[in-house]
């Protein structure tokens, strides 16, 4: 059996990985726009769903799984993308800093004949932060490619947050026991 990952992250392969499976990368392009009004705690399933629907069922071979899935940080009721830039890095970590977030991880999994799909919702809490531990995370991690501008295992979520409730690795950007318990339950019902 191997995972099909419908992500570019390399940290989700890595996850997947360390999972004990073979794990190959599907390029899919999919359109990431939600309706105006679609409640954030959906938001990530709802693409990754998406992700998921867009890969031809021809691809997933009789043992494969194909694993789509999105994260996404809330801050209130305001969703952070990935920052375009090191203002809008720096932006997104003022509003984090002092603050609990949640970060939503949408996971929608197919094989040839089912699908499945959740979310797992992972609360952090920041510290109080201030600019000059912001810029050296920014000017050192360059976190453009991460949702709400930073990576739990980086060196801002060593000295930045102050505790977290739920899944880790739900944080990093899939949370790999629900993951794990669902492959086991796909592969049971062949």
């Amino acid at each position: 059996m191997k995972l099909l990952l419908a992500s570019k992250s390399p940290r989700r392969r890595q996850l997947l990985s360390e999972l004990g499976y073979p794990v190959e990368f599907i390029t899919l392009n999919v359109d990431e726009h939600v309706p105006a009004g679609t409640p954030a705690a959906d938001t990530a399933e709802i693409l990754a769903c998406r992700k998921a629907a867009a890969c031809p069922v021809d691809v997933i071979g009789d043992d494969d799984i194909l694993v789509a899935a999105d994260t996404v940080v809330v801050l209130g009721e305001k969703v952070l993308g990935k920052p375009a830039n090191r203002d809008e890095a720096m932006d997104m970590l003022h509003a984090l800093a002092g603050n609990r977030h949640t970060v939503y991880t949408g996971v929608c999994m197919r094989t040839s004949h089912q699908s499945l799909s959740f979310t797992e919702k992972t609360d952090v809490f920041f510290r109080r932060l201030d600019d000059k531990e912001l810029a050296y995370y920014v000017d050192n991690y360059h976190p453009y490619d991460k949702a709400g501008a930073y990576g739990i295992q980086e060196w801002i979520g060593m000295i930045g947050i102050s505790r977290i409730e739920g899944c880790y690795y739900n944080v990093m950007g899939l949370p790999v026991a629900r993951v794990y318990e669902a492959i086991q339950l796909l592969t049971q019902k062949k």
